[in-house]
């Protein structure tokens, strides 16, 4: 298998962050440095970071309520507070999707990288519900244009219909089905609307509930078998096998 996805697999981090930290020469294979798109045959001893790599481990599953100010990246130097600063766990543990620094609310992270590359994938379609409050009333024909989908100049590419319910004068819900970068903000601001406060409160069939910043939950039951069943259909939730990661990108 594809060096990038036996990391993955063994959830230090998804397969595109694998590649960056072969390329920076942070990834060993038997003492020497890694090459992108290398192939292992399954013997090799694999470190990153100069932490050995362990494969079969169980896949565990966290909400965690990300606060404001948190930077979603392990290590960045110009970062006040990152992951690593604020959340905490005896797994090491990686978040399957972002939250960007002013945002809050729900950020799931797990140990299974399979999983943090099905929930990344922008083409699968996965919900992901907001509570938005902007700074000045928003108009209902400004709530429709953003339900049918916004033209993002910067971005080049205009947004997947989405739901979007009032909720106050300044305050609605929107549930995307997409990730691009700062979205919400962005169409926000293409109406000229400036976000006071976005939190996320469901990914998926995983609800905030009634988590406060920096709490934490296992996800547990029945509630992680819908998630696997939702995100990685055909997958038995506690059977992932790095020698069986499936080739999809």
């Amino acid at each position: 298998m594809r060096l990038n996805q036996y990391i993955a697999a063994c959830g230090v981090c998804s397969r595109r962050e694998a590649d960056r930290l072969v390329e920076a020469g942070e990834v060993l294979v038997d003492g020497v440095p890694a090459r992108v798109g290398m192939i292992l045959r399954g013997d090799e001893t694999v470190t990153v970071r100069g932490k050995t790599v362990e494969t079969r481990q169980k896949p565990v599953v966290v909400a965690w309520y990300k606060p404001v100010g948190v930077t979603c990246t392990a290590r960045d130097p110009h970062a006040e507070k990152t992951i690593a600063d604020a959340f905490r766990y005896p797994v090491r543990l990686t978040y399957a999707g972002r939250l960007d620094r002013d945002s809050e609310g729900l950020l799931l992270m797990t140990n299974d990288g399979a999983l943090i590359d099905a929930m990344m994938r922008g083409a699968n379609g996965h919900e992901k519900e907001y509570i938005v409050r902007v700074r000045s009333r928003i108009s209902d024909g400004d709530l429709h244009r953003l339900e049918k989908g916004i033209y993002l100049r910067e971005l080049k590419q205009t947004t997947r219909p989405c739901t979007v319910e009032r909720l106050g004068d300044r305050t609605f819900r929107i549930v995307l089905t997409q990730g691009l970068n700062r979205q919400i903000r962005r169409m926000c601001r293409a109406l000229g609307h400036d976000v006071r406060t976005l939190k996320r409160v469901r990914v998926v069939n995983i609800k905030l509930g009634a988590l406060k910043p920096g709490q934490q939950r296992k996800i547990e039951g029945s509630e992680l078998e819908t998630l696997y069943s939702m995100v990685m259909p055909g997958e038995k939730t506690g059977s992932v096998d790095p020698l069986k990661v499936r080739k999809n990108g």
